[in-house]
């Protein structure tokens, strides 16, 4: 396998197949994001789970899923103590996009529009109502609460 090839397989790494309970792809995820939050530290955070989310753009190796069917393109997000996990179904097969926070990079593009970053993977989303906007505000707040000490703040 060529330098480049390897390259690109290490990209597309962390967009898995979920739908089938494999003990390997739990362990990568748990790896990268860390377990899910306990059921005190979920009432202390309101939440972590996001309300439906409509795709409107995402980048190539995604949107090749999501075109092979024809249902409405919806996400969820799930938030980790380490980052993360974008969710969303194409067939009958439910994918993650897994982010660590590290590599987190989400901007809010439009008034109501909010574009969703891993390397050289992007979703953006339709943030149509206050909760959206209420929850990627607790994202964002969690991942500053919770970053690496940074080089500046020593």
């Amino acid at each position: 396998m060529s330098r480049c090839n390897l390259l690109i397989f290490k990209q597309k790494a962390m967009l898995l197949n979920i739908s089938y309970n494999r003990s390997k792809t739990k362990e990568k995820i748990d790896k990268e994001v860390g377990k899910p939050f306990t059921l005190l530290a979920r009432m202390k955070l309101n939440g972590t789970g996001s309300p439906k989310l409509h795709i409107t753009d995402t980048s190539i190796d995604i949107h090749n899923l999501l075109v092979l069917d024809n249902n409405a393109n919806t996400c969820n997000v799930e938030m980790r103590p380490n980052g993360i996990i974008v969710m969303f179904r194409s067939l009958l097969e439910t994918y993650a996009l897994v982010i660590p926070y590290y590599k987190l990079h989400l901007y809010k593009g439009k008034a109501e529009e909010y574009s969703i970053y891993r390397d050289h993977s992007k979703i953006k989303v339709r943030a149509d109502t206050p909760a959206i906007h209420k929850y990627f505000k607790k994202i964002l707040d969690y991942k500053a609460d919770n970053a690496l000490t940074q080089i500046g703040d020593l």
